[in-house]
């Protein structure tokens, strides 16, 4: 998507006009629009072209237990609690692990569906998510199964509110599940490294 000057300034009230003429990628302008304390940083690292690599982005949380189900989730300023319903032996004092992953599908899913509408030039007032997944509890409990321990499958519901025609959206929803993150690592295997502190 090529952005215009006059658009830039009238988008992120900016006056560097060598940062602007650069700013051809949607992605990075939205890290400038909610960082701009951080524009001199990412100045040198915004991309003009879709062939160009651009770096990889690193991701941090840390947690500590409350107790035996609650968990207390740090990730840069913002604190998660994450536990158990009552009848799973929790204090039900917020959304369980699994739940939190549908959480974070639908976050992910909402991004990704206002930045592909921006490219496609759709005009996408909101989105509405529902997700459900189903899974077996027993491996959970140590019990012997053949189940897996996670979601045997997750079903995804996207009801755009835009006028736009179904086969542009079909379009549309297909280039969003191929290019969100979550979505890719409940997708693909994702090598996942446990060990002792």
């Amino acid at each position: 998507m090529q952005i215009t000057k006059p658009e830039c300034i009238k988008l992120i009230g900016i006056k560097e006009k060598c940062l602007i003429e650069k700013i051809n990628d949607f992605f990075t302008l939205i890290i400038l629009i909610f960082t701009p304390h951080k524009m001199q940083k990412q100045k040198n690292k915004i991309t003009t072209s879709k062939t160009e690599k651009m770096e990889e982005l690193t991701f941090r949380v840390k947690a500590h237990s409350e107790n035996p189900t609650k968990t207390v989730v740090k990730a840069r300023t913002f604190k998660m609690i994450i536990d158990e319903p009552t009848d799973l032996g929790g204090t039900n004092d917020g959304p369980n692990p699994v739940e939190y992953v549908l959480a974070a599908l639908s976050g992910c899913l909402n991004v990704m569906c206002h930045i592909v509408a921006q490219e496609m030039n759709i005009k996408l007032k909101g989105v509405e998510i529902k997700i459900s997944g189903a899974l077996n509890p027993e491996k959970l409990f140590g019990k012997e199964t053949e189940n897996r321990a996670g979601y045997k499958s997750i079903h995804v519901e996207i009801k755009p509110d835009t006028d736009t025609d179904k086969d542009t959206l079909q379009k549309w929803i297909q280039t969003v599940e191929a290019r969100c993150p979550v979505s890719d690592n409940l997708t693909n295997p994702t090598p996942v490294h446990i060990a002792l502190a």
